[in-house]
Formats: structure tokens, C-alpha cells, sequence
């Protein structure tokens, strides 16, 4: 297992759910791979402590993306620990469903700060460090923005900014051999999902009864396309969205 091998890998979010598995899925396949949170350093040294069971190279750097300082620093830790960078995946991100009449400044603030401006700090800060040869950057986005649920509008909206960013910058990068492309996953059972309350949910429920293959994600139905993404065998592939959803529409 060696895709990857030899890359060194920031995936912002690692702590738990789908960045975690990203995280272990990109050293299975060889790469050094930095653990970023936020809050939960108990979570990103579990994430660690298991990769380098494995034989695998991880540190954890905490750092909230929406935060400049936060963000150079995580990458000046990666060039002090790994040296190079090949890939970053900007996964960290909220939510939070409200319907219209409760959607408030900071609710709004709140996600489109992580959710995007995290996004594009990240990116922007993560561009020196790339060489030469390039690299690519994978943006978590969501199959939201092809379902439109009721009560998204903030979510979505971040969501929405996203896929257009990843194509924006599929444009500007290109040319510095950096793929841009995001993965959209539909509903996925993580820690937040059971946190926010979906996971027993009608909400589920008709996601459920709706997609074609009967049932929602798991973290491990989305970290291999990640791979896919930060390896060569995407080496054609920019300002693409991946839908990973079940076949939800």
C-alpha cells in the first residue's frame, strides 16, 4: 500500500469523522500525514498514537483555520517535522440547521468563518510550501448542495461557496501544478452526526428510504476517494466535484 508514498499530508478537522479517516487512510498508503483540530487534542492523539502503531509517520498540531496565526503555524510545523508538503485537505468544518426566521449573525458567522474562510486560508497559506512538482488540494464539501435541504440555508450557502471555490482555484493553481477538486459526501455516521442529533433522525431516515443504495455513509466510504485525490491516479483530474451520497438526489 504506497500511493502515497512519500508524501507529506495536512488534513485540517482529523480529529474525528471523516478527516480522521482521511488522515489513517493516507498513512496506510504511505504519506506523513499532520493531524489538525481545534479543540479536541484527545482525538487528534488517538488519530496519531494509531498511525504510528501502524508504522506509520503522524504529528498533531492544533489550530483553529479560521485564525491566521493558527494557520501559519500549522504549516511551519509541517516543514519542521516532514520538510515537504504534497497535499491538503481542507475537511475541518460546521454545522448547524435553522430555518429561516432562526438564522442569526452568529450562527452565520460561525460556519461561513471555518467553513470558508478556513477553507481559503488554508489554501493560501499552504501555497509556498508546495514544490515545484505541485501537489493538490482536496476540499470536503457536501451532497447538500444538490439536495437543497430544508432549513440549510447557511450550511448550504457555505457548502455552495466551496464547490465554486474549488473550481476558482482549479484556474489560478493550475498552472503552479496544484489540482484543486472537492469531494461532496452526503450524510456519513461520524461523532457529529450523532452529536447534532441526525443520526437516530426521520431526517435519516429519508435519506434512508431515498438513496438508491438504502443507507448513509461511513467514514471509510469517502477517505479512499480522498486517496484518489492526492494520488497520481488523479493526475488529469482539476476543479472537479466527486458526489459521494448513495446516489442521493
Amino acid at each position: 500500500m504506497s500511493k502515497l508514498k512519500g508524501q507529506v499530508a495536512v488534513v485540517t478537522g482529523a480529529s474525528k469523522g471523516i478527516g480522521a479517516d482521511i488522515a489513517k487512510a493516507f498513512a496506510a498508503e504511505g504519506a506523513s500525514v499532520v493531524v489538525n483540530y481545534a479543540s479536541s487534542k484527545e482525538g487528534a492523539d488517538r488519530v496519531v498514537a494509531e498511525i504510528v502503531s501502524k508504522g506509520g509517520k503522524a504529528i498533531a498540531v492544533q489550530g483553529d483555520v479560521a485564525k491566521q496565526a493558527d494557520v501559519t503555524r500549522i504549516f511551519e510545523e509541517t516543514k519542521k517535522a516532514f520538510g515537504r508538503l504534497d497535499t491538503v485537505v481542507n475537511n475541518a468544518g460546521i454545522y448547524a440547521f435553522a430555518p429561516l426566521g432562526q438564522i442569526t449573525e452568529e450562527l452565520f458567522h460561525s460556519q461561513f468563518n471555518t467553513n470558508v474562510l478556513g477553507l481559503l486560508l488554508t489554501s493560501q497559506t499552504a501555497l509556498p510550501y508546495f514544490g515545484e512538482e505541485g501537489g493538490s488540494i482536496i476540499n470536503i464539501s457536501s451532497a447538500v448542495t444538490r439536495v437543497h435541504p430544508a432549513g440549510s440555508a447557511t450550511y448550504t450557502g457555505t457548502k455552495g461557496a466551496v464547490d465554486a471555490i474549488t473550481v476558482v482555484l482549479s484556474k489560478e493553481l493550475g498552472p503552479k501544478k496544484i489540482r484543486v477538486n472537492a469531494i461532496n459526501p452526503g450524510m456519513v455516521e461520524t461523532e457529529g452526526v450523532h452529536a447534532a442529533g441526525f443520526a437516530e433522525s426521520d431526517f435519516r431516515k429519508g435519506i434512508e428510504a431515498s438513496a438508491p443504495l438504502g443507507r448513509i455513509g461511513q467514514p471509510d466510504d469517502i477517505s479512499p476517494t480522498a486517496v484518489y485525490l492526492a494520488s497520481t491516479d488523479s493526475k488529469f483530474m482539476t476543479g472537479e466535484t466527486l458526489v459521494l451520497a448513495g446516489g442521493m438526489r
